[in-house]
């Protein structure tokens, strides 16, 4: 068969579902102690599996979507 069969950009990568904390609050643009006191206060979506933290992403994109549409720049999610 022809290598271009094979070739790995002709399969679509599969979507990031879910981040661990690092990948998360880089994505929000905050520090991972940020994110652990929302996370810990339940301010900020998360999902546990045994020990491990993890954020799915479209859930963290509507939560974002929901804050930044709170008045007068936003709404505090400080603990």
């Amino acid at each position: 068969m022809p290598d271009s069969l094979w070739n790995s950009t002709s399969v679509p990568p599969i979507p990031q579902l879910a981040l661990r904390p690092t990948e998360a609050a880089n994505a929000l643009g905050v520090s991972p102690r940020t994110l652990w006191a929302w996370t810990s206060s339940g301010a900020v979506p998360h999902v546990r599996v045994g020990r491990t933290v993890l954020y799915s992403v479209d859930v963290l994109r509507d939560w974002l979507n929901r804050k930044s549409g709170a008045p007068e720049g936003g709404e505090d999610v400080s603990c």
